[in-house]
């Protein structure tokens, strides 16, 4: 049923307010595709963006029926602020050009290795200190992946993440392991994303915090929909803090 729910909610920002194209082209001006392996040897494709000496890096997490696609605009928008950044299709996700092509079958049980492959790969281009964002499922497998990570994540935000989907869960055992610092955003509308923003932030640690906003955009919607300009305005302050800490030594 989730998985139904969240299907329906991505077809619905598809058809209104995909980013346009001029946008898009844009953004990936700058950029290069990538390709890196994930646990097991599967490459998956990704796109880097941003300065290639950045000591600050950014992994960004698609949802159930984006690809990486979803976040060319707002990865554009954090490569101007100075972080390097890395998009990245989950395996099996293949929507071709610029959005590229990982190799494998979609598994939704894989996603929180494939997420810790894309730190890997920042890691390996240079960023010392790293964050990751994901949207809905993208957003429970960077708990996850962040739960497994210990302390070498800074920050950790999700848009609209359930606390299960599939095979997935993020209940309070993981919530427990996350040594990052964790923002949750869901929208008023999106029910069950504005209840599992409410458990993870009380299952987490601090520095922790939950917003709920006043919209039912759902994911990387949220980012362009009714309360975009607050959306982005709250993940780039948290990552303006908490990828900067151990730089400044505060």
């Amino acid at each position: 049923m989730l998985v139904a729910m969240l299907l329906a909610s991505a077809l619905l920002v598809a058809c209104g307010d995909d980013a346009d194209d001029a946008q898009v082209a844009q953004a990936l001006r700058d950029s290069q595709a990538v390709r890196f392996d994930g646990a097991d040897g599967l490459r998956l494709a990704g796109r880097l963006f941003g300065p290639d000496d950045a000591a600050a890096g950014v992994a960004l997490a698609h949802g159930l029926s984006g690809d990486q696609s979803d976040w060319f605009v707002f990865a554009d928008r954090l490569a101007g602020e100075g972080y390097r950044v890395l998009t990245f299709n989950f395996r099996g996700y293949c929507p071709g050009d610029e959005a590229g092509c990982s190799e494998g079958d979609r598994d939704i049980a894989s996603t929180p290795d494939d997420v810790r492959a894309a730190v890997a790969e920042l890691r390996a281009q240079g960023a010392r200190r790293i964050a990751v964002v994901g949207s809905s499922m993208g957003g429970t497998a960077a708990l996850i992946a962040a739960a497994a990570e210990g302390d070498d994540l800074e920050a950790v935000i999700t848009l609209s993440a359930p606390t299960s989907i599939d095979a997935l869960a993020a209940g309070p055992d993981v919530l427990e392991r996350i040594r990052a610092a964790t923002l949750f955003l869901a929208g008023t509308g999106d029910v069950t994303a504005a209840q599992a923003a409410e458990a993870f932030f009380n299952a987490s640690a601090q520095p922790n915090r939950y917003l709920l906003l006043t919209t039912d955009d759902h994911g990387t919607a949220m980012l362009r929909g009714n309360q975009g300009e607050q959306t982005r305005s709250e993940v780039l302050s948290w990552l303006g803090v908490h990828l900067a800490e151990r730089e400044t030594g505060s």
